[in-house]
């Protein structure tokens, strides 16, 4: 939740959300900010691509990866395209004229919505349909590839394939002016099993991250796009054993230190910036707090962060609250 919302609060907008109200789309036909999960999903749900107290048009939009990414987005049988043009004129006219009298910035983003889903009705079709991807760029997705483990904690079956056509999606929702896409991948909640378990997950996420980071490459869009790799927190440098009287060891949750990666998008590669203690417990050098990653972020799309903001509840509100500092040696 802190890692997507800057707060461990619920209720707050996530950063995407916080993007596409300060950028606006660059798609007329798809969300500015679109979710797309494997695994056995994440443990805070909705919330963690909620707009919060933003207006609902922002928030994050969950598409599934095969038919359609939305559930009810095609009409249904026996009801045209032009006699759903109808109808939709039809109740954004009663929604213009409650907004009118009300004001209501909810009957706005209603009305907004709507408009989408008509268009998308269009856009997502086209999106969906990897059939235009060449072998070679399926292969290096690893888009076919078969599970290597029974199915458990990371999810059902068929994850692997679910994970590479997610990462492909995301570059084509790039491709087509999407500002924010979430990848959630899951779960790496390793308090048992350890040694199985994170192989099984490594080896789903491995190829298909760098696939994707190599194509936006490859397409000329790594520049413009910047990528990051990370979790809500680390996990302990000992082991924990939940397994009873049989050693079944894995790792406790830990807050204090841990990592991620980023690429492209002016990001100065090829450092790393900052340093534990020589277990990984504590930090010992250049701690960075989540508000200076989101500061930092956000100064990448161009936002000063302690500018953007929105007023509720009779104060104004930021992604990054009362703090924050841009992390000028993470900038090239």
């Amino acid at each position: 939740l802190m890692m997507n919302t800057g707060s461990p609060l619920f209720g707050r907008p996530s950063m995407g959300s916080w993007l596409a109200y300060g950028l606006g789309s660059a798609s007329k036909n798809l969300p500015s900010y679109v979710v797309l999960t494997a695994g056995r999903g994440s443990s805070g749900g909705a919330s963690l691509w909620s707009s919060g107290f933003l207006p609902s048009n922002y928030q994050g939009v969950l598409f599934r990866n095969q038919g359609d990414p939305v559930l009810n987005l095609g009409n249904p049988p026996g009801i045209s395209r032009e006699m759903q043009h109808y109808g939709l004129d039809a109740i954004n006219d009663l929604n213009r004229m409650r907004h009118s009298a009300v004001g209501d910035p909810e009957i706005a983003s209603r009305i907004a919505s709507y408009e989408l889903a008509f268009r998308m009705q269009s856009a997502a079709p086209e999106l969906m349909d990897l059939s235009g991807e060449s072998q070679s760029v399926l292969d290096l997705y690893g888009a076919e590839r078969k599970d290597t483990l029974s199915p458990g904690r990371g999810g059902p079956a068929g994850q692997y394939t679910k994970f590479a056509r997610n990462c492909i999606l995301a570059r084509r929702l790039i491709e087509r002016g999407v500002r924010f896409v979430n990848l959630y991948h899951a779960s790496w909640d390793h308090h048992s099993n350890l040694d199985k378990e994170i192989s099984y997950n490594a080896t789903m996420a491995d190829q298909p991250v760098a696939a994707l980071i190599k194509d936006l490459k490859q397409r000329g869009l790594l520049d413009e796009t910047l990528v990051v790799w990370g979790a809500e927190f680390g996990r302990t440098p000992l082991g924990e054993n939940r397994g009873g009287s049989k050693m079944n060891t894995g790792r406790d949750h830990h807050p204090f230190a841990f990592s991620m990666f980023m690429a492209g998008g002016g990001i100065k590669g090829g450092q790393v910036y900052g340093q534990t203690d020589e277990i990984g417990w504590g930090i010992n050098e250049n701690p960075v707090h989540i508000n200076d990653l989101h500061a930092t972020l956000l100064h990448q799309f161009g936002i000063e962060h302690t500018k953007l903001t929105y007023r509720f509840q009779g104060r104004d509100f930021r992604l990054t609250d009362v703090g924050g500092n841009l992390i000028q040696p993470l900038i090239s």
